[in-house]
């Protein structure tokens, strides 16, 4: 059963930060590589986009950077590699163990039945619960410990958001089928 409950958890997106130089010229490396865009009229950072694996990137002046668009943790090791081999052929110095880590993940679950979402709200606590059906179609649910955001949808299809890692998730994700199942 345990390796069953978990069958349709699926990462959709992971977001990554860290420090990757202790500095960056962003407008050479983007006047230097493709999938590299700049307008610092509209943004301070420089937007480099890799096809393999998918993922988007924020690269700073400040040697910061935000990724984006990551499956799983290697695709976070194999976007990294490429992205440092980028800015080496372009001239700039990364650190050797680049600090990146991940801050975010996404994930969908379905819990595969309905539910009454007027339910729940009457029946949770309503300090970590939000419900606007007029303005949108999910419930807005806030874990503290783990602190997971969950959008529940009366189709039993949920978001989970907020997690640093698959444990975190999957704790989240007890929480709420545990507090359903008390009300279901």
């Amino acid at each position: 059963m345990a390796g069953q409950k978990y069958e349709s958890l699926k990462i959709e997106n992971i977001v990554a930060s860290g420090a990757i130089a202790d500095s960056i010229d962003i407008v050479a490396f983007s006047e230097k590589t493709t999938n590299c865009e700049l307008n610092k009229k509209r943004f301070p950072g420089a937007v480099y986009r890799i096809e393999d694996p998918k993922i988007a990137s924020l690269l700073f002046s400040s040697g910061k950077i935000v990724l984006t668009g990551i499956r799983n943790s290697e695709g976070l090791k194999k976007g990294l590699a490429v992205i440092v081999k980028s800015l080496n052929d372009a001239g700039v110095e990364t650190l050797k163990e680049p600090r990146v880590a991940i801050t975010n993940m996404v994930c969908s679950y379905d819990l595969a039945r309905y539910i009454n979402l007027n339910k729940v709200v009457v029946t949770l606590n309503l300090e970590n619960i939000e419900y606007e059906p007029e303005q949108f179609p999910g419930l807005v649910y806030r874990i503290n410990d783990p602190r997971i955001v969950v959008l529940i949808f009366s189709s039993g299809k949920l978001i989970l958001t907020g997690g640093k890692n698959m444990e975190d998730i999957k704790k989240g994700l007890d929480v709420l089928t545990k507090k359903l199942e008390s009300i279901m």
